[in-house]
């Protein structure tokens, strides 16, 4: 019989029954390292400042059991090199003591370490790819024309920007989606011949020259240009119409309101809202502070979309405009698109002539923020906070930070409902039972109830 293959341990002990290391004996891969220094000591003196213990398990199994567990530490050799091993102990027979037969961990660890560097490069690419996602994203909602991106397969829409979706979609239907339809349905009859020729010399050479469609239930004049791209899992168009325009009746077009003007390159924010807080018009100034590309991704939405409490800072205004016809200094903040936040300054105001219309100018107010705001007492109130790590118990610390946040935005829903207590309690979503708790415990409660309240508040 063929002698059958050995592997010979790369550290092997030979322990007493009390653990002393008796022999020791290292594989010709270890033959670098020198533990004659070993001898007559116990192992669990040489198992380094976390292994101790591990080691007495393992001596204690190999008593009571006759073999331990396999386990691991970072052996410390009188060189001073650390390696991790893994060891098992075993009983030998006449209870003539014990031997632990370690393995080298050495490959394993290394092989693990550039496991993680390798997770850590793909998390790092994915996020790059995240951020060229979100710019390709920005620009391609941004744009000013109609952008589509067909299918080369069966001319079905596979992506489009938010001007494509309004040429293509009538005013009742105008956020529909459009994604699945096929092109050529929303092209005039009399254009969808030229349009299949364009997109065949595109097929062919890659691109062509622009022509003149009519798009949409209007049916308005775009000019079509276009170019072939490779993707998943095939070939796609990316179609990009720009609006026609008639050049005569532009010459005959009366020239901009002076005041539209004005507005419109005003360096604070601007827009105008309908009674609900939906937007109908925005400036040049408002599309940077939330951080928009066109203003055709403002308008139609709601401007408590980028408050910091979208729905109570925005019912507080509106509840507001309509009591007093203006506001002035209502202080909150804008959240943009891309998550910075800025603090700004509300006036507000709506007259007899616009029945319906709210003008609403935003300023940026980060800079001149006096120091003893509100924000300013909240953030120096809660930076105590941590002089009490240490002295408080995780519990308590919690407890009084909820404390002092809670007690800062009941007076802040106090005095955006001008002391009102019916209306505090709805904008903190509160009964009115427990807002006077609230208002008790934090010593706030020292106005009169409002006339405009009933008795029982």
């Amino acid at each position: 019989m063929a002698a059958l293959p050995t592997v010979q341990p790369d550290i092997t002990l030979l322990l007493d029954m009390e653990g002393v290391i008796r022999e020791a004996t290292l594989s010709p891969s270890m033959g670098g390292e020198s533990v004659d220094g070993w001898l007559g000591r116990p192992w669990v003196e040489v198992a380094g400042e976390m292994g101790g213990e591990k080691v007495k398990r393992m001596v204690d199994d190999a008593r009571v059991t006759g073999i331990s567990a396999f386990r691991q530490i970072n052996q410390r050799f009188p060189s001073g090199l650390e390696i991790p091993m893994e060891y098992t102990t075993v009983l030998l027979g006449g209870r003539a003591g014990m031997l632990a037969i370690g393995k080298n961990l050495q490959a394993v660890a290394e092989l693990q370490s550039r496991l993680i560097a390798a997770q850590q490069t793909m998390e790092r690419d994915y996020w790059k790819l995240r951020e060229i996602e979100t710019r390709y994203r920005l620009v391609f909602d941004a744009s000013n024309e109609a952008v589509m991106i067909v299918s080369a397969a069966n001319l079905r829409i596979l992506e489009a920007n938010r001007t494509a979706i309004e040429a293509l979609n009538s005013p009742r239907r105008r956020n529909e989606d459009i994604a699945g339809r096929e092109l050529l349905h929303d092209i005039a009859a009399e254009d969808r011949d030229a349009v299949r020729e364009v997109l065949a010399r595109i097929r062919e050479r890659g691109k062509a020259l622009s022509i003149l469609v009519h798009l949409g239930p209007e049916a308005k004049p775009w000019m079509l240009r276009g170019s072939l791209m490779t993707a998943e899992p095939g070939h796609v168009f990316l179609l990009q119409f720009t609006a026609a325009t008639d050049l005569s009746a532009s010459k005959d077009k009366a020239e901009p309101s002076t005041i539209e003007e004005l507005v419109e390159h005003l360096p604070d924010s601007f827009v105008a809202l309908d009674e609900t807080g939906i937007i109908r018009h925005a400036n040049q100034a408002f599309l940077d502070l939330v951080q928009l590309g066109s203003k055709a991704s403002a308008i139609g939405e709601s401007l408590g979309r980028w408050l910091w409490q979208p729905g109570a800072d925005l019912s507080a205004l509106l509840s507001n405009i309509q009591r007093h016809k203006t506001v002035r200094l209502f202080t909150t903040s804008i959240r943009g698109e891309l998550g910075t936040e800025t603090e700004v300054e509300i006036s507000a105001g709506t007259g007899e002539g616009a029945p319906g219309q709210i003008g609403v100018l935003l300023r940026n107010v980060a800079r001149r923020l006096p120091s003893g705001s509100e924000s300013d007492f909240l953030r120096t109130a809660l930076g105590s906070m941590s002089e009490q790590i240490g002295k408080s118990s995780l519990r308590q610390l919690v407890k009084n930070t909820v404390g002092v946040v809670e007690q800062h935005y009941v007076k802040q829903a106090l005095e955006l409902a001008g002391g009102n207590r019916t209306a505090t309690a709805e904008l903190l979503g509160l009964s009115r039972q427990s807002l006077y708790a609230k208002l008790n415990r934090y010593g706030l409660d020292d106005k009169e109830p409002d006339a405009e309240e009933t008795p029982e508040d």
